[in-house]
């Protein structure tokens, strides 16, 4: 879950550093040939290695190997035959379908969306604050996306350590069994981590402080982003199991939405308000968002996972 979460955050820190690179010493078709390049390495992987987990499917397939083993044609699944245009239609309609009916899944991808929206608007915005703000050449400049990365590793470890054992502790607690909603305690700190990192970015490049300031206030926005988003996806699947990939999908089309939306007002927003108070409406809106829904995870995810047809427990 961490490297799915990660990957989607690294991607656009580490292709401005090497393109800026590549673009200033060898020529703008290194920057696609290279990109393909890393491309086709990582799907050879992922073929390699990745391997079937629905658990249907996986019945299924030991179905077909008993019934081919014994010869008995009666062993059956409980699962009926789902032809290709079935699988492809539930495939396009329940993260729909979930999206619109899911209190759960709709906070979730709406408070995603936003974090994945920021993180682009702020990646959007680089190149002028450092280009223009700070009066950095293209490959230096390229370098403080190295604060992003930094960040989220950071935030990633942090949870990595925090979030099993806040929830073994929480489980054992309560008589050993466990429940989603003992993943939140690590959003409440990535949140307030988020609102700080905003806070601290935008008032050092509005006062042009040393560069370093604006990088920290970056390193510890990533951090909190990544520990959110990490007890968000854990939350999604450990609550919707069998649909998770369908409720995954659902935040999935939602972050990149925002990822795409977000940057187009950027410049007209940093325009009008400076980077202290552009960046301090994005912080405003965390707040709004960012405590209240783990509270309400907290003491109502019980209550909406069970009225659901979908959710476990």
């Amino acid at each position: 879950m961490g490297i799915y979460t990660l990957a989607p955050i690294l991607g656009p820190v580490v292709g401005p550093i090497a393109g800026g690179f590549i673009a200033e010493y060898t020529t703008w078709r290194w920057v696609f040939w290279s990109s393909s390049a890393v491309a086709v390495a990582i799907q050879v992987v992922g073929l390699i290695w990745l391997h079937e987990s629905h658990p249907a499917t996986l019945l299924n397939r030991k179905r077909n190997r008993l019934v081919k083993q014994t010869g008995n044609h009666k062993l059956h699944t409980g699962i009926g035959p789902i032809n290709l245009s079935s699988k492809i239609g539930g495939a396009l309609v329940r993260p729909v379908r979930l999206f619109t009916t899911q209190p759960i899944v709709m906070v979730v991808a709406l408070y995603m969306g936003y974090l994945f929206g920021t993180t682009y608007l702020l990646l959007a915005t680089f190149p002028t604050v450092w280009g223009t703000q700070y009066g950095e050449g293209q490959s230096i400049a390229g370098l403080n996306y190295v604060s992003i990365a930094i960040g989220s590793f950071i935030g990633l470890f942090l949870n990595f350590v925090l979030i099993d054992r806040i929830y073994r502790s929480l489980k054992e607690k309560n008589s050993g069994i466990g429940v989603p909603e003992f993943r939140m305690p690590t959003m409440f700190i990535g949140s307030g981590m988020i609102t700080i990192g905003l806070f601290w970015y935008g008032w050092s490049v509005q006062g042009h402080i040393h560069w370093i300031m604006p990088n920290i206030g970056v390193a510890i926005f990533s951090a909190g982003t990544m520990g959110c988003l990490q007890g968000m996806q854990t939350y999604i699947v450990d609550s919707y199991t069998t649909y998770a990939a369908s409720a995954m999908a659902a935040c999935a089309l939602l972050r990149s939405l925002a990822g795409f939306g977000f940057p187009l007002f950027a410049p007209y927003m940093y325009r009008d308000l400076g980077h202290g108070w552009g960046t301090s409406v994005l912080a405003f809106i965390s707040i709004a968002i960012g405590f209240p829904a783990p509270l309400l995870f907290w003491h109502c995810g019980a209550k909406l996972r069970a009225m659901s047809a979908y959710a476990s427990g």
